[in-house]
C-alpha cells in the first residue's frame, strides 16, 4: 500500500479520535423533553363552585338517598321516618309506591326514596342531674354508655349534656366512644361543671341561681348550639324525669328549637316515682315530654328505675335509627318565608308512621 495512503488514514482516525474525546456526552438532563398532554380542561358551561349551602344531589325521580343533608333547603325537604306494625315491630322493604306525603294538607311528589339510609348520624346525650335522679343516675351512665359503643360508627359522633340548676357541656362533638362514657361519668347530682357552649351558663338563656331543673333550656341549647348547622341524620337523646324546674324557656320554645334544627329527640323516662311522694302536685313530666317527641319524630320510652327496661329501651332506639326510611319532596310551596308546614305521611297499608309533625321553610338570608 503507498505510504501516502497510510498516512491519510492515519490522520482520518487520529481527527475522528480527537472530537470524540472534545466533545461532552449526551446525558438524561440534556434530552429533549418528552411531549406532554395539554392539561385537561373543564366544559364549557361549567364554572367555579358558588359559596351557597350545597343542596342534596338528586339522581332521578326513583334515585338513591341524597348524599348531604337533611336539612331544609331551596328545593328540597327530606325526612327520615320509621314504619311500625300495631304491636310496635319495625316495618322493613317498603317502597317509594307504599307512601304519600303532605305539606299543609297538600300531597307532594316524592322526588327519591330510599329504604335504609347509611347518613352520618350526629348524637346528643342529654343526662338529668337534678336531685330527683340522685336513685337512677348511675344506671344511665352505665347503659348510656353502652349505648353509645352500640350505635356510634367511624362517621358519626357525639356529645354528652348534663343539666340541673345549670346547663353544661361535659364532651363536645367526638367519635371517641371512651370519651363519651368519661363524660357520662363527670355527671353528679347537684354537681355544677364549667361550661363549653357559649350561651350555656349565662349567655342568650340566662339561668337562674336557685335549685331547679333546667330541662326546656338544655333541650333548646343542644338543638340551637350544638345541631343547627350539622348535616345528615341528628337525634337526641333524654335521660330525664320530664319535670323542669326554672327555665326561662318554655316546652314550645324546646320544640321549635329541635325542629328547626331538624333532630329527632327521645326521652327514657328515668323516674324515681317514690321522689315525689310527698310533693304537692307530684309528677307531671310525661306529658310535656311526649308534646316533644311527637312533634320531633322520636317518643318516649317509660323505664323508671328499672336498668333491664332502660337497656331494652336503648336497644329500640338504636333499632329505629339503623331503620330509617329516607323520603324526599320539592315543597308546592316554594316561598321561604321562615313558617312553620305541618307534615303528614301515609302508609297504604295503614301502618304507624313515626316521623316529625312538620318543619320551618327556611328564609333566604338563613
Amino acid at each position: 500500500m503507498p505510504k501516502l495512503l497510510v498516512l491519510q488514514r492515519q490522520i482520518l482516525l487520529m481527527l475522528t479520535l480527537a472530537i470524540l474525546c472534545v466533545a461532552p456526552p449526551l446525558t438524561v438532563a440534556q434530552l429533549p423533553p418528552a411531549p406532554q398532554l395539554p392539561a385537561k380542561q373543564p366544559p364549557a358551561q361549567q364554572s367555579a363552585p358558588s359559596q351557597q349551602p350545597a343542596s342534596p344531589v338528586q339522581k332521578s325521580d326513583d334515585s338513591q338517598e341524597p348524599t348531604e343533608t337533611l336539612k331544609v333547603n331551596v328545593n328540597v325537604v327530606q325526612l327520615f321516618f320509621n314504619v311500625k306494625d300495631k304491636h310496635g315491630a319495625l316495618i322493613p322493604k317498603l317502597t317509594k309506591d307504599d307512601f304519600d306525603i303532605y305539606e299543609d294538607g297538600k300531597q307532594q311528589t316524592i322526588k327519591y326514596f330510599n329504604a335504609e339510609t347509611n347518613l352520618p348520624l350526629t348524637l346528643g346525650i342529654l343526662i338529668d342531674a337534678s336531685g330527683s335522679q340522685r336513685n337512677v343516675i348511675d344506671m344511665e351512665k352505665e347503659v348510656g354508655g353502652a349505648f353509645l359503643k352500640q350505635v356510634l360508627t367511624d362517621k358519626d359522633e357525639a356529645y354528652v349534656i348534663s343539666f340541673d340548676i345549670s346547663v353544661d357541656l361535659l364532651q363536645d362533638f367526638t367519635r371517641d366512644v371512651h370519651r363519651l362514657q368519661a363524660a357520662l361519668n363527670k355527671a353528679k347530682v347537684n354537681v355544677d361543671f364549667t361550661s363549653g357552649i357559649p350561651g350555656m351558663g349565662g349567655g342568650p338563656v340566662p339561668q337562674r341561681n336557685s335549685p331547679g331543673t333546667l330541662l326546656y333550656d338544655a333541650v333548646y341549647l343542644s338543638a340551637h348550639d350544638m345541631l343547627a348547622k350539622e348535616v345528615g341524620r341528628k337525634a337526641m337523646v333524654l335521660l330525664t324525669d320530664g319535670q323542669d324546674e326554672g327555665s326561662r324557656l318554655k316546652i314550645q320554645d324546646a320544640i321549635e328549637a329541635a325542629q328547626k334544627a331538624d333532630s329527632i329527640v327521645y326521652v327514657l323516662l328515668c323516674a324515681d316515682r317514690g321522689f315525689y311522694g310527698g310533693m304537692a302536685g307530684g309528677y307531671y313530666g310525661e306529658s310535656d315530654m311526649k308534646k316533644l317527641t311527637e312533634a320531633t319524630g322520636g317518643r318516649v320510652i317509660n323505664v323508671g328505675n328499672k336498668f333491664d327496661k332502660l337497656r331494652e329501651a336503648f336497644d329500640q332506639i338504636a333499632a329505629e335509627l339503623r331503620s330509617q326510611y329516607n323520603i324526599g319532596y320539592t315543597p308546592t310551596n316554594i316561598k321561604l318565608d321562615g313558617t312553620y308546614r305541618k307534615l303528614e305521611i301515609k302508609n297504604k297499608q295503614s301502618y304507624k308512621i313515626q316521623a316529625r309533625a312538620g318543619y320551618y321553610a327556611g328564609r333566604k338570608e338563613d
